[in-house]
């Protein structure tokens, strides 16, 4: 047998990998002096942010009434720099070469948002006060508000989403997206920024929820692991490719409950106070305080 010449093996690789055919659609063409996106930096920023939001539970363990002015000040300065970069890169990630020429004034839009997403922090806090107690409520094993803060994935994912969301309305692109996505890594639950969720919301266990980028949820909801509110079809353009931006996921309304595996599609609204049953398929408007649950099999 020919001893294998790796070197002409390596070159080889190389110039297929680098023909314009092979990258054409994988490949973002970065522009000097443009910062890029980057996971590691948004978890940091998810690491203040909910240091911030849930003072002495994230970060620094001393914080206390004396000192949690100084300490908030702190990261939320921290939090302001590094967020106004990474709103940066997304900005410049979606602006187009001739665009590009004015990073400056990306810059300057950049910082304008990054405030602006720092002066809803306050509400944002007090929305989050009500999941948490929504989580504490509905769960019976639940010790403290703190035992949910720390260990219940749902805080977790809804934080993030919270956030993303936020940023979502504010109009930044990508960022949003990479920053649920890494809620999705972490726990499972996969929640797109563009949903709209309402207060005292909960999700119990939560491993394999997917909420969809249309999806409506009112105040007082809960799911249960594995519920999915996605979409049933997806309309097509004249060249068959899907029509983006139009609603497709379910409407929740309030004090819905929705139980595992569950799967909600399509543009139809579940009415205050239904109550879905666990492993069945919803695809049809449910009326208001309805019980919908699997049929029993006659012996």
């Amino acid at each position: 047998m020919t001893p294998l010449n790796h070197s002409d093996i390596i070159t080889s690789t190389v110039k297929r990998l680098s023909e314009a055919e092979s990258y054409k659609k994988l490949c973002h063409q970065h522009r000097e002096g443009e910062p890029l996106p980057s996971g590691e930096i948004l978890a940091k920023i998810i690491v203040l942010a909910r240091s911030i939001l849930f003072p002495g539970f994230f970060g620094n363990s001393s914080i206390n009434s004396r000192t949690l002015n100084y300490h908030i000040g702190v990261k939320t300065e921290k939090l302001f720099e590094l967020l106004t970069e990474q709103i940066l890169a997304g900005l410049c990630y979606e602006c187009t070469a001739e665009e590009s020429t004015y990073i400056e004034t990306h810059r300057e839009n950049a910082k304008a948002i990054s405030a602006q997403f720092i002066e809803k922090l306050p509400t944002m806090r007090e929305i989050l006060a009500t999941d948490v107690e929504a989580a504490f409520v509905s769960d019976p094993a639940a010790q403290s508000f703190g035992e949910v803060i720390l260990c219940y994935p749902a805080i977790r994912a809804i934080s993030n989403y919270r956030i993303a969301h936020e940023l979502h309305l504010l109009g930044v692109p990508l960022i949003p997206r990479m920053i649920t996505e890494l809620a999705h890594s972490e726990t499972g639950i996969d929640i797109h920024p563009g949903a709209v969720i309402g207060e005292y919301f909960t999700i119990d266990h939560g491993t394999g929820v997917v909420i969809g980028a249309t999806s409506i949820i009112g105040k007082n909801v809960k799911l249960y692991q594995g519920v999915t509110l996605g979409a049933k079809s997806f309309p097509l353009d004249a060249d068959g490719n899907p029509i983006k931006g139009i609603p497709r996921h379910p409407i929740i309304e309030d004090n819905v409950i929705i139980y595992a595996n569950a799967t909600i599609l399509g543009r139809i609204t579940l009415g205050e106070g239904a109550t879905i049953g666990g492993n069945i398929w919803v695809t049809e408007d449910v009326a208001k305080g309805a019980r919908i649950s699997q049929i029993k099999a006659k012996k």
